[in-house]
């Protein structure tokens, strides 16, 4: 079967499973992991924030970045579709109070002019203050669409403006800093809190990074620990990242051009392709799917009309070509 239903199916290289076997770790909850402690200073380090901490999954290195700059009662703005909205189970509500209210784009971009209407400043005891807005880079829901680093600036501009924060899912930042060219450090520059995944594009097993000033992540550390985040010997797990970010980011252009390449032969325009996601429109999405796999090819449905394709590190330019054919013939 070749398997395009996420990036998050795959499984560590034989080399990164070598650099984790020789890791050198400690006790993470004593912030005694060597390895722990030298991913979260590089990762820092790549988008030009002071610190940055390691979580077991990228809900909850969202959860912990929201929480940093929403109060109990407070609200963040964001996308419709965005990943922290639609596809992390209310954890924002369940475990901060934080309410949210978005703005709906096709293609999950920032549109300033609807975002600068629904803003609520603190008008007293009536009404649910704005005090962050979230954007996702690249945006999962809308076909792993990359958010433009003009409007970004603009969005920072204006969040500075009316003193509310800038938090990012970066879960596949790093698509975008391949696809475009820009700059880790000037994607940094937009957010005062990220949360950056290591388990999707660039194939470590598990894990994501928070990042942010030393301030908010020293007090995340305590919540990550609240919320059963605390781990030990970890060390193990931050060397396939360390590992991925040393090997798997230059190549995630290839990732791009398989991409490209399926949606060529699903009747979707490769150039409205930014990345590794594809979303083919289907009237019959779950019949889609079923066939999909008859003809050996794994896909998932994303509602009713809508099935999405994911290229990643597993996925071979021969194994791209062969479900381009079983999926251009369905």
């Amino acid at each position: 079967m070749i398997d395009l239903r996420s990036d998050t199916l795959t499984k560590p290289t034989e080399s990164m499973r070598a650099a984790m076997a020789r890791a050198d770790v400690g006790d993470d909850v004593y912030g005694e992991d060597p390895t722990v402690a030298l991913l979260e200073e590089r990762v820092a380090g790549m988008f030009g924030h002071e610190a940055a901490m390691f979580t077991p999954t990228g809900s909850m290195a969202n959860v912990l970045a929201v929480r940093s700059l929403v109060a109990p009662g407070q609200e963040v703005l964001c996308e419709a579709s965005a990943h922290i909205a639609r596809a992390e189970l209310g954890a924002h509500g369940a475990y901060s109070g934080v309410t949210m209210r978005t703005w709906i784009h096709p293609r999950g971009q920032v549109d300033l002019p609807m975002i600068q209407t629904i803003f609520a400043p603190d008008m007293g005891p009536f009404f649910v203050p704005t005090a962050a807005i979230a954007v996702e880079n690249t945006h999962n829901f809308a076909g792993g669409a990359v958010l433009p680093i003009g409007d970004l600036r603009d969005l920072r501009e204006y969040a500075t403006g009316v003193g509310v924060g800038v938090h990012m899912d970066g879960a596949r930042i790093w698509n975008a800093h391949v696809a475009t060219g820009v700059p880790l450090e000037e994607y940094g520059a937009i957010a005062d809190v990220m949360a950056v995944c290591l388990s999707k594009g660039l194939g470590a097993p598990i894990g994501s990074l928070m990042v942010g000033n030393a301030d908010a992540i020293a007090e995340s550390r305590i919540w990550r620990k609240r919320m059963g985040g605390g781990m030990r010997q970890v060390g193990i797990l931050a060397a396939a990242g360390l590992h991925a970010l040393d090997h798997h980011i230059d190549r995630l252009a290839d990732d791009h051009e398989h991409a490209r390449l399926l949606a060529e032969a699903c009747g979707v325009d490769p150039t409205s392709v930014d990345t590794n996601i594809v979303v083919v429109p289907r009237t019959d999405a779950a019949d889609f799917v079923a066939a999909a796999r008859e003809a050996g090819v794994l896909v998932s449905a994303v509602g009713p009309t809508a099935v999405r394709l994911v290229t990643h590190l597993d996925i071979t330019r021969a194994d791209a070509e062969k479900a381009a054919a079983a999926l251009g013939s369905l």
